[in-house]
């Protein structure tokens, strides 16, 4: 497996999957031999300042990998990458002998820049999804996705996403149970499935928000079954209502009551696919109120009911609960 590095890679995108991969070695000893590679096999400067030493040159891998991961970086560091000719004819004359190609973040700008991304479904960095799209017309990018596999292809998010692609891999190489123990070791709260969001609506909220809303913002999203009608969230701010709900969706972009559905609904997904509850308990802990909103909320808001998201999106081991 070879993991490709440049001058001002994110460092995580290099890091947080060869954990991973080094933890399931230790399980599995031989499954995985990982090396990190570069142009010139010589030290990388990542965009932090820290430095990758012992890199091993891409002219010199003369064995086909099983595997190749192309990191992300800085925009600079991965526009250098996706316009090195070097690196570009490399990975086109490497790939179809690779029974997998993947990419963390950015990086997928260079599998487009190969060739590779043409007629797969792609993820990446949300704030870089539309410039995947625009430079790369013939991929469909996932804007929202964690990370995506399309046949030999695989792509992630940013940075953390790179891990939950790896565990997923692994997974498919060696046994969920294998990347449950390394999920474990690694203290991550949950194996997220790549179809899920790649941030929260409050995590959302609070990237637009003011100080004003600092704090209210985060009281919702810990309080899914508190009163939340903009009368009580207005008192909660000291605002009137009318003037809450106006600044309100003025910085957030939605409205109390989209905002409070959504952060609801999130809420939902996420007993659905950590928990093995039954749907009556996911509804009254979400603040839904009852299995028929439940339903009825999944089926016009996602288009799936919720024991079908969460047949497709629970880990491996969750008791299923009857639609």
């Amino acid at each position: 497996m070879i993991l490709i590095a440049f001058e001002g890679v994110e460092p995580l995108d290099v890091t947080g999957p060869m954990a991973v991969f080094h933890r399931a070695d230790e399980q599995v000893p031989g499954s995985y031999d990982l090396r990190v590679a570069s142009l010139g096999g010589t030290e990388v400067v990542t965009a932090t300042g820290l430095t990758l030493g012992r890199t091993v040159a891409l002219d010199s891998i003369e064995a086909d990998p099983d595997t190749i991961f192309v990191a992300g970086g800085s925009e600079n560091a991965v526009r250098a990458a996706a316009t090195d000719a070097h690196l570009i004819g490399w990975l086109t004359e490497r790939a179809p002998h690779t029974r997998r190609i993947g990419s963390i973040c950015t990086g997928a700008f260079v599998l487009g820049a190969a060739g590779l991304l043409d007629g797969r479904c792609a993820a990446t960095h949300w704030a870089a999804a539309r410039a995947l799209q625009a430079y790369f017309p013939l991929a469909r990018v996932d804007a929202d996705a964690i990370y995506r596999i399309d046949g030999p292809i695989c792509t992630s998010a940013g940075v953390t996403a790179g891990i939950d692609l790896a565990l997923a891999l692994v997974a498919a190489d060696l046994g969920q149970g294998v990347a449950a123990k390394i999920a474990r070791d690694l203290v991550l709260f949950l194996h997220r499935s790549g179809g899920q969001r790649q941030f929260s609506q409050t995590l959302a909220a609070q990237s637009h928000a003011s100080s004003r809303f600092a704090d209210i913002l985060p009281w919702i999203a810990d309080n899914p079954t508190a009163d939340l009608s903009v009368s009580a969230l207005a008192a909660r701010s000291a605002m009137s209502e009318r003037n809450f709900a106006r600044r309100f969706a003025q910085e957030i972009g939605r409205t109390p009551a989209r905002h409070v559905l959504e952060v609801r609904l999130d809420h939902a997904r996420r007993d659905l696919v950590s928990t093995d509850w039954p749907l009556d308990r996911v509804a009254e802990r979400s603040g839904l109120g009852g299995v028929d909103t439940l339903h009825r909320l999944f089926r016009r808001e996602l288009g799936v009911t919720p024991g079908a998201y969460r047949a497709r999106f629970a880990k491996s081991g969750s008791a299923a609960v009857a639609e």
